[in-house]
């Protein structure tokens, strides 16, 4: 008889040993250091990479969730801006992103020698083209969760029975992933990605993505937020939220957030 998949993510866990988790603050991530930590305690490391790709919100949660599981946790600032093929985001930006952060952990001084680095990679991650998956698999890094077989519904329901506060977090992807394919990657357009986004969350909604397109920003909701979002008041002040972060022209996509979307490489409404 097989053993559910939370029995085998410890097992293998309990057989890797000593480890380094790549700790992004989503739940997948989460729920691995989680389960890491119980069952291997004070071996285990979270690393978040730091960079101007990374929200603030999010740098700060991940610090805040660490502390909450009881783990030892590191920010660590990797190098992906210095690389060519980063900043030219031509539809390898996430292999060079994640070739940066696990150099970054394997030659982290005093702690990497030994131990094994491990992400939360998921099952449903590999029905797409994901180039950091390419670099994962170059860097010899694990994915207990998929070794386990772990989709996203079940780590989401483990990480709402363990009491983790964000087992219902919507996804969040890096803020390069606002940028239009071959529209370089600059710090200052994700610092205002960073703004808008942080200032319409505070309006109230959860799920926020705001698409770059130079002076124009296309704000992305959840579809059931969008009867809201496009009344009078409510319009306005996302409008607002937007031109404070330095945009000249604000529109909500009618569509709503859509998972996995690429912004267009054009402007106007769609």
């Amino acid at each position: 008889m097989n053993s559910p998949p939370e029995s085998r993510l410890r097992s293998i866990l309990s057989g890797i040993g000593p480890s380094i988790v790549a700790f992004s603050g989503g739940v997948d991530s989460t729920y691995l250091l989680y389960a890491a930590h119980t069952v291997l305690g004070g071996e285990v490391l979270a690393v978040t990479a730091v960079s101007p790709s990374l929200a603030e919100a999010e740098r700060q949660e991940t610090v805040d969730l660490a502390r909450r599981i009881g783990a030892a946790h590191r920010l660590v600032t990797t190098d992906e801006m210095d690389e060519p093929g980063y900043v030219a985001n031509d539809g390898r930006r996430c292999y060079f992103c994640k070739r940066a952060l696990f150099h970054a952990l394997r030659t982290l001084e005093g702690v990497a020698p030994g131990r094994a680095i491990l992400y939360g990679a998921i099952p449903e991650d590999f029905a797409d083209d994901r180039p950091g998956l390419r670099a994962a698999a170059e860097a010899g890094v694990r994915a207990p969760l998929v070794e386990a077989g772990l989709t996203k519904p079940a780590i989401r329901d483990l990480a709402r029975r363990a009491g983790l506060a964000n087992w219902d977090k919507p996804a969040m992807a890096c803020l390069a992933s606002r940028l239009p394919r071959s529209t370089p990657v600059t710090e200052a357009a994700l610092r205002q990605i960073d703004r808008a986004e942080q200032a319409i969350r505070g309006l109230g909604y959860r799920q926020v993505r705001v698409r770059h397109h130079g002076p124009l920003a296309r704000v992305e909701l959840d579809p059931a937020d969008l009867p809201r979002a496009l009344s009078g008041v409510a319009r306005s002040a996302i409008d607002l939220a937007a031109r404070d972060a330095g945009y000249l022209d604000v529109e909500i996509d009618p569509r709503g957030y859509r998972t996995g979307g690429q912004p267009a490489s054009g402007s106007g409404s769609r």
